[in-house]
């Protein structure tokens, strides 16, 4: 026994009615993670204070290595210091 003509077309209309369904709800899902996932707003940009730079601690110097120029180096050498505190 197959399956009569207007008997497909039912299945059929209902197939594609939930994949239109599935579409929309997965379309919605998307954009509501989306803006879930910006931070709030108003933006706006802020003037930092002249004493919000902290102050190095004491003895950095001894921590800190000092440039020094090697026998086989020609040209200027650059070092980076990283000192890290927890309060």
């Amino acid at each position: 026994m197959g399956m009569t003509g207007e008997r497909r077309r039912r299945v059929w209309r209902w197939a594609v009615a939930v994949w239109a369904v599935a579409v929309i709800v997965g379309g919605g899902f998307t954009l509501w993670l989306q803006d879930s996932v910006k931070p709030p707003g108003p933006y706006r940009w802020e003037q930092a204070e002249a004493t919000s730079t902290p102050s190095l601690p004491e003895g950095w110097e001894t921590q800190c290595p000092t440039p020094s120029a090697g026998a086989d180096e020609d040209g200027p050498v650059a070092i980076a210091c990283l000192i890290v505190t927890t309060r």
